[in-house]
């Protein structure tokens, strides 16, 4: 079974124009959850990563497990005021408005090599604020891993230079 049959795509959620990838079907089947978390791990299985970033809230189901997978702790990065010790923080613009998120000042090191993972990449406004709080901390990116890219959104444009994996990859809307 390929992982698109089991991606529904909901119109107009969660505002009128957008077309949200639901990945819940698919992690409902632990076969293909598990056949996913693995295929996002092997490409960087054998690089030195020393944490994994994962966002609100797809991101920490995936970025969790990959973590798991490679050995390595896992950084949740969360929306403004979730989280309870010093901070450092990020805006984005989201293809349906201005957000803001935040991790722990001492959740990267300098010279930790990172590893971003999430459900999906649309226009890159998350990536983009990670990417910025991570390197500000000293952190390298080693990569960045998505389960869905929407490509006719080019966020590869936004990250040239950067190394990208996503098993699926949607064309169109």
């Amino acid at each position: 079974m390929r992982y698109e049959e089991k991606i529904r795509t909901i119109s107009n959620y969660p505002k009128p124009g957008i077309m949200f990838k639901d990945i819940t079907p698919l992690i409902l089947d632990g076969y293909l959850l598990r056949k996913a978390v693995r295929e996002m791990t092997d490409k960087f299985r054998n690089r030195r990563i020393d944490k994994v970033v994962g966002a609100e809230s797809r991101g920490f189901i995936f970025g969790a497990l990959v973590a798991y997978e490679l050995g390595v702790g896992f950084v949740p990065v969360r929306k403004k005021g979730k989280l309870p010790y010093e901070v450092i923080s990020g805006s984005y613009e989201k293809e349906y408005g201005l957000d803001y998120i935040e991790m722990h000042k001492d959740a990267i090191s300098k010279g930790d090599n990172v590893l971003i993972v999430d459900d999906l990449i649309a226009t890159g406004g998350t990536v983009e604020a990670m990417i910025k709080m991570i390197e500000s901390l000293g952190g390298k990116i080693e990569g960045m891993c998505f389960l869905i890219e929407l490509d006719f959104l080019n966020p590869r444009e936004k990250f040239k230079g950067y190394d990208i994996h996503s098993l699926i990859h949607y064309d169109k809307e």
